[in-house]
């Protein structure tokens, strides 16, 4: 199969794109090529499909979208960096830990090119820099290919995530490379996540390696 398609969306409504992932995932055959969003999102908190409302603690005039996808509650903004991989499990072999693993290594391989250590957790996934959590990942499987997928703290206001709990942790804080002294702009930091996930899912997936 070929590398993943990549799509450049700029800044895009949280629920019309949603609902495109849904759609694509629902259409796509087995010969459908696989593909990566790279977008933003205005200002819009997620709650995962059994996520808890009480981690709601005050959202204000930020709307609440609850959606199909796992976990408890995130929240999205201009800033933030959010990637969507459109991927076949079965066809790549990669299952879901797999992609869960290949998209922390990614970040903290992203990460470590501005000189930031970062490390995943096995029991909370995601990315994080000293405790504090720097990138959150999210994922829907439909018919064993993924949708939804990662959100990764650039330079954006953090004030809303004050307003629950992250990812159901209460004493959770957060982080972004803007507060890390790195350099945080959109399409350089894309650019460099987009190569560094493609190294992963090569080396993770015997498929996507012959097509890399």
């Amino acid at each position: 199969m070929p590398a993943p398609v990549t799509r450049q969306l700029g800044m895009q409504e949280y629920e019309p794109t949603w609902r495109r992932m849904q759609s694509f995932t629902e259409s796509r055959g087995a010969d459908t090529a696989d593909e990566l969003w790279f977008l933003e999102h205005p200002p819009v908190f997620t709650l995962g499909l059994n996520g808890s409302r009480e981690h709601l603690l005050a959202p204000g005039d930020i709307p609440v979208v609850q959606v199909d996808r796992g976990g408890q509650v995130t929240y999205h903004g201009p800033g933030q960096l959010v990637l969507y991989p459109l991927l076949d499990l079965d066809r790549s072999g990669l299952g879901v830990r797999g992609l869960v693993c290949a998209l922390e290594r990614a970040v903290i391989r992203c990460v470590a090119g501005y000189g930031i250590e970062a490390q995943g957790d096995r029991d909370a996934p995601g990315v994080y820099v000293e405790g504090r959590k720097l990138a959150s990942i999210g994922l829907r499987i439909r018919r064993n290919c993924s949708y939804h997928g990662l959100s990764f703290n650039l330079d954006m206001d953090l004030e809303p995530f004050t307003r629950i709990n992250p990812c159901g942790f209460s004493q959770l804080e957060v982080t972004q490379l803007s507060a890390l002294g790195a350099g945080h702009e959109m399409e350089r930091v894309t650019a460099d996540l987009e190569a560094a996930l493609l190294v992963e899912l090569a080396q993770a997936s015997p498929s996507l390696a012959r097509s890399a």
